[in-house]
């Protein structure tokens, strides 16, 4: 099934397989992201398309194309979605944007995964949680442990390298997709989130999408936009910088700067002394 993977992949491919199989179904944290996806599409083609079930939450940090994105991959692989609503935005402890926000929209998502999984009696929640995540800052693995969501990924040691690996053999069409964190994450610790700013920052990145910049973050700094991209695509980012920054202006900031050290993910955790993605 695997001969053409690495060896040590073709080993946790077989982990991977014993693990599924092992269990009765499983409903799957779903989020449109390579991680996840390829989980998902492990979970349907061990234990079946009655027993794989992805549940997405079509929240306000979830950019509008990566939503879509999900849908398509689940049609395309003939695999049950369910679409739910979590309130996180509700939550003014999430609003308010502590070092520990991704506890709080973690704990709302697994608090609905809760109500899905008594549909389905003896299936088990997972996350595409990989070996490489462990040893970063995410405080949404403590609500992983309260809520007792599985990691298969982790669990049969795969880093993100073997995740893409295996996703591409699979022919995975987001294997190279780049990370795509949720638009809370572009907001710096302890100031508000709002809708606004989640909707200012999409609309940036979109624009930045548009001109074929695949991997961007833009950081809202209030009235400041920070514009990143990976630093071997920063001379051609300043080559068209004035075209950019008039498509720009829709999005709503007063001004907008290019970060020239460039794309780092984590960056805005520096001011906690700690790793992690965004």
């Amino acid at each position: 099934m695997t001969k053409n993977l690495h060896p040590s992949l073709q080993k946790k491919m077989r982990q991977l397989e014993e693990w599924f199989l092992g269990r009765e179904g499983s409903v799957v944290a779903f989020s449109g992201g390579i991680d996840s996806s390829l989980v998902l599409f492990l979970s349907r083609r061990f234990q079946g398309r009655d027993k794989s079930i992805g549940v997405i939450s079509n929240s306000e940090s979830l950019k509008n194309k990566d939503f879509k994105l999900a849908q398509k991959f689940c049609k395309d692989f003939d695999i049950q979605l369910e679409i739910i609503k979590t309130r996180e935005f509700d939550d003014e402890r999430y609003l308010k944007n502590p070092e520990n926000r991704c506890f709080f929209c973690k704990e709302h998502l697994y608090l609905n995964l809760q109500s899905v999984l008594k549909k389905y009696p003896g299936f088990e929640i997972l996350s595409g949680t990989n070996r490489d995540d462990l040893g970063d800052y995410r405080p949404g693995l403590q609500a992983a442990t309260l809520y007792r969501v599985a990691s298969p990924l982790a669990e049969c040691d795969l880093t993100k390298e073997d995740t893409r690996q295996i996703a591409r053999y699979f022919g995975l069409p987001n294997w190279d997709k780049p990370a795509s964190p949720c638009l809370s994450s572009r907001i710096p610790y302890n100031q508000q989130i709002t809708i606004g700013k989640l909707r200012q920052i999409e609309t940036a990145e979109n624009i930045l999408n548009d001109f074929g910049f695949r991997n961007v973050r833009v950081r809202h700094y209030g009235d400041i936009g920070k514009i990143e991209v990976p630093k071997d695509e920063m001379p051609r980012l300043q080559k068209i910088e004035s075209e950019v920054m008039e498509k720009m202006k829709i999005a709503g900031f007063k001004s907008l700067v290019i970060d020239r050290e460039g794309l780092v993910s984590g960056k805005l955790n520096r001011a906690l002394g700690k790793k992690g993605t965004d």
